[in-house]
């Protein structure tokens, strides 16, 4: 419910409004334009200046989780594999530190815009730094600290359902020194995401270098039921995974393409119910027609209409349809879609949803009715209270701002395949085919030694 202090308490936020304005609203809103040039040079395949040019971009400290996942997934791509270890172990460290910290400061005060928090990372950006970083240490040839990433990516799916019920009693807790009244009942989405795909395929081909044929079977197994237990985020068939063979060698390739998805703002409605003590949630359908998004029971004193807005995932098109290999001139064949960083975002972001939802809500109430009581304070009859109450409307629209913070760098989909050549030296070429059938880029890997016994990994990325 929101009593008087919430008004009272809110009311000096709508006299700032032209400081906000002359400062860029950093403090509110999200920043994105400096991504655009770093993009387009990762797109156009110049990976090493696209870190070099994301390097002189400034964070604020609240976003420095930002700044160390996306960096280190560039210098991933540029082959720069220690800088980016040491990136990603930061973005990994920041998680674990800011993540408690920003639930504690959103159970204690309502009306902080999502913005102002420090930004943790979604759990699928935190879940990639460990597997970057486990592609880093395998292109560097440490076998021990590539196992070490993987089990730490199994451990954090695992403890996903507990991360987001700690979540729910840390707010429980803050409610007690809320000073607006605003209480969420905050019940956190069921978890559906226990077991990746990319995790499996990498350790079991790990296990089968080292001759550990039951733990590589344990894997395989593991492998094919992240499929199987989980169509919600792998809606497709599983690529052939070949390992433990008589004769020959394995040669196993993995390909990155695109970019992964970011948030938009979902822009929505709250129309109050006075009589019934309901706030409805209403947006505009394709028909531009009005439609239900939800409801809550919070009790308010009048009729209200306000506007706000919260954070949804917008997938990233890519251009590559199909990635193509070819050693010494002859074609092995296709790659297979082993992972859709999309799909994971969606599934990991549900957990949390719920409660952006609640807390943009609540917010929205607070600052409405606030607005309306300082309108009507302000409201002489004469040009200059309308100036202030122009005032006070601007300073409620910037003030409230969807968090639309995330990780612009990530790859967007991940395929793979396994082909059995006899051991040899290969100049690899490795095709990234667009939905017309052009080749859109084409990287090249000379004289690389596949042997009969050991994980015999090529990497490509593509950011079209």
């Amino acid at each position: 419910m929101v009593n008087g202090r919430a008004v009272s308490g809110i009311a000096c936020l709508f006299w700032i409004p032209l400081a906000l304005i002359l400062s860029g609203c950093g403090a509110v809103a999200t920043r994105t334009k400096f991504y655009m040039p770093v993009t387009d040079t990762l797109v156009a395949g110049n990976f090493t200046q696209a870190a070099a040019e994301f390097n002189k971009a400034k964070f604020d400290k609240k976003d420095r989780f930002l700044y160390f996942v996306d960096s280190g997934a560039l210098y991933h791509y540029a082959s720069e594999y220690d800088s980016s270890n040491i990136r990603l172990s930061s973005a990994e460290n920041a998680a674990d530190e800011l993540f408690t910290r920003s639930i504690s400061r959103a159970a204690t005060s309502i009306l902080l815009n999502d913005n102002v928090l420090e930004y943790s990372g979604e759990d699928y950006e935190i879940l990639y730094t460990n597997l970057l970083k486990a592609l880093n240490y395998l292109a560097l040839n440490k076998f021990d600290d590539a196992f070490v990433e993987i089990r730490r990516a199994d451990l954090k799916l695992s403890l996903l359902g507990q991360k987001y019920r700690d979540a729910s009693d840390e707010l429980q807790r803050g409610e007690a020194s809320d000073t607006t009244g605003t209480k969420l009942d905050y019940k956190p989405g069921e978890v559906r995401f226990n077991n990746d795909a990319l995790a499996r395929y990498l350790g079991l081909h790990m296990y089968a270098a080292e001759g550990k044929w039951d733990d590589a079977r344990i894997d395989y197994e593991k492998y094919l039921d992240a499929f199987l237990s989980q169509p919600e985020i792998y809606p497709f068939e599983p690529p052939d995974v070949v390992y433990g063979i008589d004769s020959g060698a394995v040669l196993s390739v993995v390909g990155l393409a695109g970019l992964c998805p970011v948030k938009e703002a979902l822009n929505l409605r709250l129309r109050t119910d006075k009589d019934l003590g309901l706030v409805q949630v209403l947006y505009t359908d394709s028909e531009n027609k009005d439609v239900e998004y939800g409801n809550l029971a919070l009790p308010v004193k009048a009729d209200y209409y306000f506007k706000f807005a919260i954070p949804k995932i917008a997938p990233r098109p890519s251009t590559i349809s199909a990635i193509r290999i070819w050693a010494n001139g002859n074609e092995l064949g296709e790659l297979g879609l082993l992972e859709d960083v999309g799909k994971i975002a969606e599934e990991t972001f549900e957990a949390k949803k719920t409660l952006i939802y609640l807390r943009s809500v609540g917010r929205a109430v607070a600052k409405g009715l606030a607005s309306h009581k300082l309108k009507e304070k302000v409201d002489t009859g004469d040009f200059v209270g309308w100036l202030k109450k122009v005032a006070v409307d601007v300073g409620s629209d910037i003030s409230e701002n969807a968090d639309l913070r995330c990780a612009r760098f990530l790859p967007g989909k991940i395929y793979a395949a396994d082909f059995v050549v006899p051991p040899g030296t290969y100049n690899l070429k490795i095709e990234f085919i667009d939905s017309s059938g052009r080749v859109a880029q084409t990287d090249t890997i000379p004289n690389y030694s596949v042997t009969k016994d050991g994980f015999n990994l090529v990497r490509a990325f593509s950011g079209q």
